[in-house]
């Protein structure tokens, strides 16, 4: 049957966070944002195991106190971009079926949660291709100039904003990862470059994630524990 992994890419140091320690270590009501992360796929019956890929420099997860279940293989593979540290992920689950799933989620989107998760899962597991959580634009949207002088307002009517997981199957991103031209800015876009077409599944705004100091005090404010 096939399986179901949870892959978390957590070797970036999230600069433009501004903070001391990766952003995926900052405290969300008592926990580091990526405990949050774990702990959701670890509390999913669907997901069999759940794989966090490491910096080999990273000096900050010894110290956070994670704590994990059995479910979860800790792997320090980390590459230099966040395309790279999936790929290595992938390669060091070499012993998990090519056609399982592999449900990539940021480290710093603590967001999610199981109605989110099952929804993605329910809607892509028959789906040939696969596919991500991603929220329909609200905003209306300008294009600027190199000087902040909005050029012309671009119709958002079928634009959407990508979110994770990004499900699909372990063979085929690991494919699309490895010929992928340049630097892909999510899963997605490398599994376009093989003329596929990921489905779009709505996801919520809480499902946002940590990249500036004020994304954080969002949080605090949509999520209770």
């Amino acid at each position: 049957m096939t399986k179901l992994h949870a892959l978390i890419p957590a070797a970036g140091n999230g600069a433009r966070m501004g903070a001391e320690i990766p952003k995926q270590y900052l405290m969300l009501h008592g926990k580091p944002l990526i405990q949050h992360v774990i702990h959701t796929f670890e509390q999913s019956e669907s997901i069999h195991s759940v794989h966090v890929v490491l910096s080999p420099e990273d000096e900050t997860w010894a110290e956070a106190g994670i704590h994990l279940s059995a479910k979860t293989i800790v792997h320090t593979c980390g590459g230099a971009t966040r395309a790279e540290t999936v790929l290595n992920g992938l390669n060091a689950m070499a012993c998990y079926d090519d056609t399982d799933w592999v449900l990539v989620h940021d480290a710093a989107r603590p967001g999610l949660d199981q109605t989110m998760l099952n929804l993605l899962i329910e809607s892509l597991r028959e789906d040939e291709v696969g596919g991500l959580l991603a929220m329909p634009l609200a905003d209306t949207l300008k294009l600027a100039d190199a000087t902040q002088h909005a050029q012309k307002t671009i119709p958002r009517e079928q634009l959407w904003q990508a979110q994770t997981p990004q499900m699909f199957k372990i063979a085929t991103l690991r494919n699309a990862l490895s010929n992928f031209h340049g630097v892909p800015t999510d899963e997605a876009q490398a599994i376009e470059s093989l003329g596929l077409q990921p489905t779009l599944v709505r996801g919520a705004l809480r499902n946002l994630k940590v990249t500036y100091p004020e994304d954080l005090a969002v949080l605090n404010a949509l999520i209770t524990e």
